[in-house]
């Protein structure tokens, strides 16, 4: 089992690159669990209809005594989503949402049920805190991606993932594989890009070109790979699935 948290500041384009992940790695016949891990609970919206999923901690506001069919649903493409969920707008820590969810899965014994050949924990970077760093220093993730742009503030984002991600690495957590450019089509975004990777010493080891085909797959409520399965933007996504395959521990 390949376990990969995909960071990344809100907006940046994140949710729509790991879902399109997962739905490629899906279509290659591999089993994919995708976890949520934002309290806006939209990671999995465009593998599910357009339509956001209960979350664990909303199913446990409801009841303590939750299935694992309370809170995992299986999409069109194969893919096996959660969302963790937060806390009551106002109220308690958005991290911890990701801390419950976690435990919740494994006293459920989820991984051992679904038997995912991958996971994808689609994290929130503007911030990382306990909460939030919960995949890379929990044991949970082997390594780390994050996506940016050559927007500054996505840059200066990337950067402190970075150095927070090298942090805990030094001391066995998961390791930092690289960016992940999601190109907004600015002026030299990839010097840029380039050029900050250069300082933080990380390698960028993809580059999604700017579509409007991304746009046209989420006003559908679905992925580019499912809705434009024939599609450059859809080779892109499948490469990007092929590289992050690539290295770490390998499938099985």
């Amino acid at each position: 089992m390949k376990k990969i948290a995909i960071y990344g500041k809100g907006g940046i384009g994140k949710s729509t690159t790991v879902s399109n992940v997962s739905a490629a790695l899906a279509s290659m016949g591999l089993t994919v669990l995708q976890i949520g891990c934002d309290p806006k609970a939209d990671s999995t919206r465009n593998l599910t209809g357009g339509k956001n999923i209960p979350t664990v901690l909303d199913r446990l506001r409801e009841n303590t005594d939750i299935e694992l069919e309370d809170i995992v649903f299986k999409s069109s493409t194969g893919v096996i989503c959660v969302e963790s969920g937060g806390p009551v707008p106002g109220v308690g820590c958005a991290g911890r949402g990701i801390i419950t969810a976690f435990e919740k899965l494994e006293e459920l014994n989820a991984y051992e049920i679904y038997k995912p050949d991958i996971v994808l924990y689609d994290v929130l970077g503007d911030v990382v805190c306990g909460g939030f760093a919960m995949p890379i220093r929990g044991g949970y993730a082997d390594e780390v991606c994050i996506v940016t742009s050559g927007e500054m503030m996505s840059l200066y984002a990337a950067t402190n993932i970075s150095h927070a991600v090298k942090s805990f690495g030094k001391r066995g957590y998961a390791s930092l594989r690289g960016y992940i450019l999601n190109a907004k089509n600015i002026e030299n975004e990839d010097e840029l890009v380039d050029k900050v990777a250069n300082e933080n010493e990380v390698d960028v080891i993809y580059r999604i070109p700017r579509n409007p085909l991304i746009q046209e797959a989420e006003a559908k409520g679905q992925t580019v790979v499912e809705a434009f399965p024939e599609s450059s933007m859809t080779k892109d996504y499948r490469k990007l699935a092929k590289t992050l395959l690539e290295g770490g521990d390998s499938i099985g």
